[in-house]
């Protein structure tokens, strides 16, 4: 059985189709459109609703070419502020023939948890912290293989609101990064997050920094990404490591709230393999199987 997640986030509407073989998930097809619905608390523009149906619609059709047996459509923080989340959500399901679920913060932590977890190539004993980053809001979870989610927090701060709100010049300016670097400190002061043995990061964030600084998001590591990024124009970090423009446009902002992140973690964040989408499969195949 094959299912579609089709994941409508801030920055970017996401396609993954996956199968169930041998007992691991294993990706189809993946397709990725940067929409950039933005991260206020303002109306979509209608221009941009309709261009974001057409995607999903396009997507919808790709997902059927496969052959699957069901298909999820999910929203997140920029659909979930947004005043007009309905008229936005009857427009894609009108496009689509698919309806909208606008996934809660703790809807997201919960997949992003299983996502990231049930993906793993060997599974960690104990406990387990996955950071779920995305355009328009922030996910801390906590849990561990057998049992689950234990501790989780969603926050209303993300790549995208944090670049959209700070970040004016190109390469973004020394001020311009600590006026971020304060606002992510603010957004987080005073929380107490259970120390796990190992974390996990998700969301394009962070699967972006693999080529920028490998495969382990530490201190010292994002500290090196926010010094090549705050010395080099946008346009040539997306050519020299084969980024989207727009995704380089948000990195900094990305960096610094998973810096924080792996700070009150107490412990580097690895990037994994899976995170929301691959939950939102998980979930369905079950569901298809019982």
């Amino acid at each position: 059985m094959r299912c579609a997640c089709i994941d409508i986030g801030s920055n970017t509407t996401r396609l993954l189709v996956a199968e169930s073989k041998d007992g691991r998930l294993q990706e189809v097809m993946a397709q990725r459109t940067f929409t950039r619905l933005g991260s206020g608390k303002r109306d979509i523009p209608a221009p941009k609703v309709a261009e974001v149906a057409e995607v999903v619609a396009s997507q919808v059709r790709m997902a059927r070419e496969c052959g699957v047996g069901a298909i999820r459509i999910v929203a997140t923080a920029a659909i979930r502020q947004a005043p007009n989340r309905d008229a936005f959500c009857e427009a894609v399901e009108e496009a689509a023939g698919v309806a909208v679920v606008v996934l809660s913060g703790e809807d997201e932590a919960r997949l992003a948890f299983a996502g990231a977890t049930r993906t793993l190539q060997h599974a960690p004993l104990g406990e387990i912290g996955v950071v779920d980053v995305g355009g328009g809001s922030s996910e801390l979870v906590v849990g561990t293989m057998p049992s689950g989610v234990s501790w989780s927090a969603s926050f209303h701060v993300g790549s995208a609101m944090l670049a959209d709100g700070y970040l004016r010049s190109d390469p973004p300016g020394v001020e311009e990064l600590e006026r971020v670097r304060a606002h992510v400190a603010g957004v987080f002061e005073g929380l107490e997050v259970p120390q796990p043995e190992v974390a996990y990061a998700v969301g394009g964030s962070a699967t972006s920094l693999r080529r920028v600084v490998g495969a382990e998001l530490s201190h010292e590591t994002l500290a090196h990404g926010l010094r090549v990024l705050g010395a080099t124009r946008a346009e040539d970090v997306a050519q020299r490591y084969e980024l989207h423009l727009e995704r380089v446009r948000v990195l900094p902002a990305g960096m610094l709230l998973l810096d924080e992140a792996a700070r009150l973690l107490g412990c580097p964040l690895r990037i994994a393999s899976g995170g929301l989408r691959e939950g939102v499969v998980l979930e369905e195949l079950a569901a298809v199987g019982s």
